[in-house]
């Protein structure tokens, strides 16, 4: 078969995920390729990874307390070892969460509520599958309360703080003289990818997933990779299309790119496409400079446009549409608190009386006939 010499973003990650995969598992117990390969239909592949991740702690916690399996390597764990374990182990295993000494790196670990909850939450999803698939006898996972976790405050950018922030990155203002210098060369394309990601919410990974031939002017649109692999059309405003044509004369004239990279929409300094740890510190560096009690990442630009659509339509269903969610309810946990204040803004918009009438109990000369004639009109009107 011939190799492919133009890859797309998406096929090229899938490779880097399959290979990551392959490498975790080499080092874990055997059993853990059953688990993997099983939940492969239901899960992504970045989950398989945060998995095996996870995991792979429990393991190490494993080896590091157990007299049993101290000196014995964690590839060699037989499945058995599951049955073993009880609600005792698991409940230190949480407390141990909290704070360690990572037996590998030797570097200091500490997990906050998410992080726990997350961690357990991956223990339950193996101990689930070896139990269900009747591989194990017992679930002990299953019998641990997970954290409980505190919401967080969902951070956004106002409209005066995406003002500023177009400003920076147009003009460079606040930035330092080093800044600048990469700013000058930069300016054009940091613009278009903070516009594209504040005025449609795609994520940061479908941004730099784009190819210069996913761009539709014709329809205003952009085709991008969903979670899930899956792909949509996501469009974007006039005022987007005027930015992305400006860009693309410039992105146009590169030479030089790195074989492989051709195709992609935004390439970084060393002319190959962008990645998202890169664009995480671009975002950082224009962003600091408008708000110094906000962490503003490209995430809370996604959030940013998702609030603007939903109190411009107060659709919420168009809003997870738009944001690519599959469960409406995602959505709606993310803006709860904007429902409040739309449910605060109506608690005058329904008058019991109108303006003309509200002091008719104090008007002497109100006529009972009139009022069976309101009566009747309003009889008429019910529906």
């Amino acid at each position: 078969m011939a190799e492919n010499n133009n890859p797309t973003y998406t096929e090229v990650k899938n490779k880097e995920y399959v290979l990551k995969l392959r490498e975790m598992l080499a080092r874990l117990p055997r059993f853990m390729k059953t688990y993997i390969y099983g939940i492969e239909q239901k899960t992504q592949p970045r989950t398989r990874i945060a998995y095996l991740g996870d995991n792979e702690v429990f393991f190490r916690f494993i080896k590091q307390v157990n007299p049993v399996y101290k000196n014995m390597e964690i590839v060699d764990f037989p499945l058995k070892m599951l049955d073993q374990i009880t609600t005792e182990d698991i409940e230190e295993y949480e407390h141990y969460l909290k704070y360690y000494i990572d037996p590998e790196t030797h570097c200091e670990i500490i997990n906050n509520e998410r992080a726990i909850k997350r961690k357990m939450s991956s223990l339950r999803s193996m101990y689930n599958f070896f139990y269900k698939n009747q591989s194990i006898d017992t679930n002990p996972a299953m019998q641990i309360d997970m954290p409980k976790l505190h919401d967080k405050a969902i951070v956004r950018m106002d409209t005066e703080e995406v003002s500023r922030l177009l400003d920076v990155v147009e003009t460079g203002e606040t930035l330092s003289d080093a800044q600048k210098r990469f700013h000058n060369k930069n300016k054009l394309r940091d613009l278009t990818m903070i516009s594209l990601l504040l005025g449609t919410g795609i994520r940061v990974s479908e941004c730099v997933g784009l190819d210069i031939g996913d761009v539709d002017f014709k329809n205003c649109g952009i085709k991008i990779v969903r979670k899930g692999g899956y792909e949509s059309i996501v469009y974007f405003s006039d005022e987007i299309k005027k930015q992305l044509e400006m860009y693309l004369k410039e992105r146009n004239a590169i030479s030089g790119i790195v074989e492989g990279h051709e195709n992609a929409l935004f390439l970084s300094d060393r002319k190959r496409r962008m990645g998202v740890r890169t664009v995480e510190i671009m975002v950082k560096k224009y962003t600091s400079t408008v708000t110094s009690t906000k962490k503003i990442t490209p995430h809370k630009l996604r959030s940013t446009y998702g609030t603007n659509l939903y109190r411009k339509t107060g659709d919420i269903y168009l809003v997870a549409d738009v944001l690519g969610h599959k469960d409406v309810n995602t959505t709606k946990k993310h803006y709860a608190a904007i429902d409040e204040d739309r449910r605060r803004q109506a608690r005058n918009i329904v008058s019991l009386h109108s303006e003309s009438s509200s002091n008719y109990t104090s008007d002497s000369n109100y006529n009972s006939s009139s009022d069976s004639s309101s009566d009747s009109n309003s009889d008429s009107n019910s529906d």
